[in-house]
């Protein structure tokens, strides 16, 4: 295994190098960008696997589709991100998900200023009958979207609202005519991040050999 563990602080990226660094593995939660190619946990380490998702090949599986048919009475919206008191409320919610590395707030993920710095970065909202369920802030490279942190209400988890939340950014990227869309990082093996690897048209980089398709053989 191929050891990687880079970091750096960029104020302001412009769309052509978000492509060029999302392609190379890299990752940010506000200014701080990073990518690594070992997660180590107790007895063992695990192999990171940064993935996207080839646009073109992309088509919603059976139960993708049920997902979509399950959010149809759900209002859309997309604009340049914010933070406020609604969405603060929803990620406390969101983290008790969590049993470790638990974040303290959603400015652990987003910078002071979240429409545009370090790159131009678009909150797609999930409203119920008017009140907010979901949001997926996703950074806008030049043929690229990235999904740097997502959050929902748990009380509604019956409607699969992450799979839903990356279901609506495919569909948002591939209308702004984009190329590829980066979910984030998943492990060799199983984790909480295996619903990530279950989208057609989704490559993989292997650190040590580039972008491939992704295949399940490789757990």
């Amino acid at each position: 295994m191929i050891y990687i563990n880079q970091q750096m602080f960029l104020n302001h990226v412009e769309p052509e190098r978000l492509d060029h660094l999302l392609a190379g593995g890299w990752r940010h939660f506000g200014t701080f960008f990073f990518r690594y190619s070992l997660l180590p946990e107790p007895g063992r380490l695990r192999e990171v696997i940064p993935l996207r998702i080839r646009l073109d090949r992309f088509a919603p599986s059976r139960s993708q589709r049920r997902v979509i048919e399950r959010n149809r009475d759900a209002t859309i919206t997309i604009r340049p991100s914010f933070i406020d008191d609604q969405k603060e409320a929803i990620f406390e919610r969101h983290k008790e998900r969590f049993s470790d590395n638990i974040p303290d707030s959603l400015h652990d993920f987003l910078s002071d200023q979240p429409a545009s710095r370090p790159c131009t970065n678009h909150e797609i909202c999930v409203h119920l009958d008017g009140r907010l369920v979901a949001v997926n802030f996703l950074d806008l490279g030049r043929n690229s979207a990235s999904a740097v942190y997502s959050i929902f209400d748990p009380a509604e988890s019956s409607r699969s609202l992450g799979i839903f939340l990356i279901l609506t950014g495919i569909g948002y990227a591939k209308s702004l005519g984009l190329k590829y869309y980066y979910p984030g990082y998943a492990y060799r093996g199983t984790s909480h991040y295996d619903y990530k690897k279950r989208f057609a048209g989704s490559e993989m980089l292997v650190w040590s050999r580039g972008w491939r398709d992704y295949t399940e053989d490789y757990q």
